[in-house]
């Protein structure tokens, strides 16, 4: 089961967007790199007091998934994204065992793991009843400290952003031919 957002989407409330809670999810955005480096958010949900983002600062791509505002834990790449065309992946391996547990987190560049992470506790249930989900930019309270709304948004472009949930078997790089079969499974 999968959602795709575009670039440009926002203000997206958190009902309208596939559920990542309590189960193993991966997040893929196509996005263009400018020559300078790439800033900003690719994709958020939530705000200060529960949700995730990724994000890319320092050109490097970056996870962060705030637990309630108490804790926020951090994923990041070991390398800056190049310039150009790339697509930027998550996954997240849910612990199971019940609500709210941890996972691992792994990031890829194009299908090559480029950095890891752990997130220790999730939140089972709602992220807020007035923060959203925005593509390119944060336009609510942030996430993570990493940044604020005015230096969220994307210096880049964000094509598109596809989430897909309680896949284990993962490709980690998604084809135009598995984009397109997502798309017409919505029709």
């Amino acid at each position: 089961m999968g959602a795709s957002l575009f670039g440009g989407m926002g203000r997206l409330s958190e009902n309208s967007v596939i559920s990542i809670k309590n189960k193993s999810f991966a997040i893929t955005a196509e996005v263009v790199v400018p020559k300078g480096g790439a800033e900003g958010v690719i994709v958020h949900q939530g705000g200060h007091f529960g949700g995730w983002s990724l994000y890319v600062k320092g050109a490097k791509a970056k996870f962060a998934y705030n637990l309630c505002g108490i804790e926020t834990y951090h994923a990041e790449t070991n390398e800056a994204i190049p310039a150009g065309r790339h697509q930027v992946r998550v996954e997240f391996a849910y612990d199971g065992g019940g609500l709210g547990k941890g996972g691992n987190v792994t990031l890829f560049y194009d299908g090559r793991k480029v950095g890891s992470g752990r997130v220790e506790r999730t939140q089972a249930f709602v992220f807020s009843a007035d923060e959203t989900t925005d593509v390119g930019r944060d336009t609510g309270t942030p996430v993570t400290t990493d940044y604020d709304m005015k230096s969220s948004r994307f210096n880049g472009t964000v094509s598109w952003v596809q989430i897909d949930v309680g896949k284990e078997d993962l490709d980690h790089l998604i084809a135009p031919e598995e984009r397109l079969r997502v798309a017409m499974e919505r029709q």
